[in-house]
């Protein structure tokens, strides 16, 4: 009789032990059944159903023209293939910076919808009455402070963040107001590696870097990146662990060929 081993999950508790036992966090990007099963198989702590979809999935410039409908679409197929990560949905530009009951009214149906176990919002200050009433939903809310790509066109560049004074001290200030909000972690992207680790040591609740240094408590890439699927992507803070596109480009094309030439299918793959 085989005993089946109950697979314990990653929870928003996890994380927190794991900030303080100074165990790093693994966080990786994935929007669809397939990639999520193998990442959670593989056993990432995190998978994030990005509104990177808009660039990766979708080929849009920004993360701006994915809808609620499209980000639950992703994110339902994600959770099918899940079976211990934290699933963390991105609410989409649009979904929540308007008014805090537009916020909870789109955080609710991704919750209901998709099975995911959290939602990841973008800014400081400016969205904390929109957190606050999504966490006394029982919403679990991961921040997002640096370089926020929904407001890319405020910014004007996808440069990094924070390098000046009043703007470091916003941040520090705004993940503290996370924190207080009910935040059970943030995503610190582009900013100076120093500043990372000033913020990561003021809060309770563990930091998520990219970009941002080794001083957080954990990382996240895009798969896309990180596989090498996307090769025009190319910055400094981007390891990439695979050139996936070199691969599938010669597979496909042997496939042609061997097509072309009728030596597929050959006679033992035919009935």
């Amino acid at each position: 009789m085989s005993i089946h081993k109950e697979v314990k999950k990653v929870t928003t508790n996890t994380l927190q032990k794991m900030k303080a036992a100074g165990e790093p966090i693994s966080m990786i990007t994935a929007y669809d059944f397939s990639f999520a099963k193998i990442f959670d198989a593989a056993g990432i702590d995190v998978i994030l159903v990005g509104d990177s979809a808009s660039n990766v999935m979708a080929g849009h410039e920004t993360t701006l023209p994915i809808t609620l409908e499209q980000m639950i679409y992703h994110a339902q197929s994600v959770v099918r293939g899940v079976n211990r990560s934290l699933v963390v949905v991105d609410l989409p530009f649009g979904t929540y910076q308007s008014n805090s009951d537009v916020a909870l009214a789109s955080a609710i149906r991704i919750m209901k919808e998709t099975g995911a176990h959290s939602v990841k919002m973008e800014g400081g200050e400016e969205i904390i009455d929109s957190i606050k009433k999504i966490v006394a939903a029982g919403i679990p809310v991961m921040g997002h402070l640096g370089l926020t790509p929904q407001s890319i066109y405020k910014f004007g560049t996808y440069t990094v963040r924070a390098k000046e004074e009043a703007e470091a001290a916003k941040l520090k200030n705004d993940a503290l107001l996370l924190q207080q909000a009910g935040c059970f972690g943030m995503v610190l992207e582009k900013i100076p590696a120093q500043l990372a680790k000033e913020v990561s040591e003021s809060l309770l609740i563990p930091t998520i870097g990219i970009g941002a240094g080794v001083f957080c408590n954990g990382q996240v890439l895009v798969m896309h990146d990180m596989l090498g699927i996307n090769t025009e992507f190319k910055p400094r803070f981007l390891r990439q662990y695979l050139n996936l596109h070199e691969q599938i480009t010669g597979a496909v094309q042997q496939y042609i060929s061997d097509v072309k030439r009728k030596d597929f299918p050959n006679a033992e793959e035919q009935y």
